[in-house]
């Protein structure tokens, strides 16, 4: 595998820290963007001494969309071609507050549906434009079916998955690849305060090789772990008359 110039958005999240590692060390080039200076810092510096070529850096709130063509104007500018782009930000919504609270509702919806397919609008001309490429994006399992748990985080993800898959038809015309990833339950910060299954959670680093090795062989959709793809296999296909008495 050779090295790559790589866009990643939301760099700070567990998820696209572990995927930037591995590119980190076949030399690739990077731009970096997250909300936090200080915490991009750390990461450029963990990349350059685990063999990136180059890290550039750009700060950028989540809801800010209207700065979003001047960040992929940018990185463009700074890396010449983009290879690949990965678009991994996001937070994990308190439901429980989400049905109480609209205002928090429709933030959380903003973040996890309205940013990323924004991001992705962003980029899709400049990729069309460069007429090769992945454009990656982080979505979820929730987003196959709406559970009383997490509705909203699952609505969002969900509007993430549609959008990629029409661009998904659309690039491919010109060259560019779009990868959509549903990682299931994942040992990072977002989910630290989460009593999670351990047989059924995975570690970033094992997301990260799977994303690795989706992108090198331009898969449509990633589930990630690879046993997802059966878990969620029943769950959408579950009547709805039994899906609705469960307690998912």
């Amino acid at each position: 595998m050779s090295k790559k110039n790589v866009l990643i958005i939301g760099a700070s999240s567990g998820i696209a820290e572990a995927v930037a590692r591995r590119y980190a060390e076949q030399g690739s080039n990077f731009v970096l963007v997250a909300r936090s200076q200080a915490k991009l810092d750390v990461i450029a510096a963990d990349l350059i001494a685990r063999g990136a070529k180059g890290v550039q850096t750009r700060l950028w709130e989540g809801h800010d969309t209207a700065s979003l063509p001047e960040i992929a104007g940018f990185a463009w500018s700074a890396l010449g071609t983009v290879d690949l782009a990965l678009i991994a930000h996001g937070t994990l919504p308190d439901q429980p507050r989400a049905q109480r609270d609209l205002a928090y509702a429709l933030e959380q919806f903003r973040t996890n549906g309205e940013s990323a397919v924004a991001c992705m609008l962003a980029l899709a001309g400049h990729f069309e434009a460069q007429g090769n490429g992945v454009l990656a994006v982080i979505g979820s399992v929730a987003g196959d079916r709406g559970r009383g748990s997490n509705y909203v985080y699952g609505a969002a993800k969900a509007a993430v998955d549609a959008l990629a898959s029409g661009l998904r038809a659309q690039l491919f015309k010109k060259g560019v690849h779009v990868l959509t990833i549903k990682p299931g339950f994942v040992a990072t910060p977002m989910t630290a305060e989460l009593d999670l299954p351990a047989a059924l959670t995975a570690t970033p680093d094992r997301v990260a090789a799977d994303i690795q090795r989706a992108v090198d062989a331009r898969c449509n959709v990633l589930y990630t772990p690879w046993f997802w793809t059966w878990i969620m296999r029943i769950i959408r296909f579950l009547p709805t008359a039994i899906f609705k008495r469960l307690s998912l």
